[in-house]
Parts: C-alpha cells; structure tokens; sequence
C-alpha cells in the first residue's frame, strides 16, 4: 500500500565487487544496463540473479521482451543448472510473436514482480530484456490501432507506456 512505503535509501548488495563500490544499486531503483553485442550483460544479469536467490533469499523476474528463442531456452538452462529457477520467474515475448505479446510481456513481469514484493514479502530484482523491443512493440502497435505517429516516428502514447511501466 503507498501510505506503508518508506524513503529511506537502501544499498543493494549484488556481490559483484565492481558494482557495489562504483555504482552501487539502490533498492527501488531503475538501473539501465547498457552495452554492446557479446560484451557479458546476460553473464552479469545471471551472475546478479544467483546471487539474490543465494545471499539474500529473493526472488528474480526476468521478462524478455522480443527475445531469440534461443536466448530464452540459454537462460532458463542456465539457471536451472545454477539450481535458482525455483527462486526465478520468467516470462517471454518472442520475437516472432505479435507486437501486443511483446508488449505486455514487461507488464506481465512488472505484475509478478509486485506480487513476491507485495503478497510474499520478498525482495525482487525485475529484469526488463531488451527495453526498446518493448518501445518497438508499443509502435507497432499503434501503428496497427491507426494512431498518428509523433514527429520523431514514435507513438503517441510512449510517455503513457513507459510511464505506465
């Protein structure tokens, strides 16, 4: 419930030396995970996920927006191989499905994710893959529905969508 939250700021402890002491993670927070094909994001994001199901007793969500089917079927091998799937919810939108899939494949994960907050009481770590598959389905979507789209091509809706989420 809103009148339950506190604005205290809490370090989250990844466990990853580099992480924690030059950009330390805050509880609550949005983190943007950038970087380039094969540079190690999916390693780190599994590294981060065994390590909340290990050391802090939580939960991670993983919703992969416009994956590669292989991409998925990796990830879910990896993570029952590291023996955290139990501690893992995971929800795909592949990238052959239609764009209103894709789209609610983050509000999906968005939902499980406030359920083990709100109703278990776990901490959760949500992982949104890849943000701007999750922006292109909400375009084709609008596309779809008609809409006008805005001067730089996106929907008109995008602060609505991203707001929403």
């Amino acid at each position: 419930n809103f009148d339950e939250l506190e604005s205290k700021t809490e370090m989250f402890e990844t466990g990853v030396k580099v992480i924690d002491l030059l950009t330390p993670y805050v509880k609550g927070g949005k983190i943007g995970l950038f970087g380039g094909a094969g540079v190690g994001k999916t390693v780190l994001i599994q590294e981060m996920i065994y390590r909340v199901a290990n050391n802090h007793d939580g939960v991670s969500v993983f919703a992969g927006v416009g994956e590669r089917t292989r991409e998925g079927n990796d990830l879910i091998e990896e993570m029952s191989d590291s023996g955290v799937i139990d501690k893992t919810a995971l929800v795909f939108g592949q990238m052959d499905e239609p764009p209103g899939t894709r789209l609610r494949v983050a509000l999906a994960g968005l939902t499980m994710a406030e359920y083990f907050r709100d109703v278990q009481k776990q901490d959760v770590l949500f992982f949104i893959d890849n943000i701007f598959r999750f922006t292109q389905a909400g375009s084709e979507v609008s596309t779809l529905l008609g809409r006008m789209p805005s001067a730089v091509g996106y929907q008109p809706n995008l602060a609505d969508e991203m707001g929403l989420l």
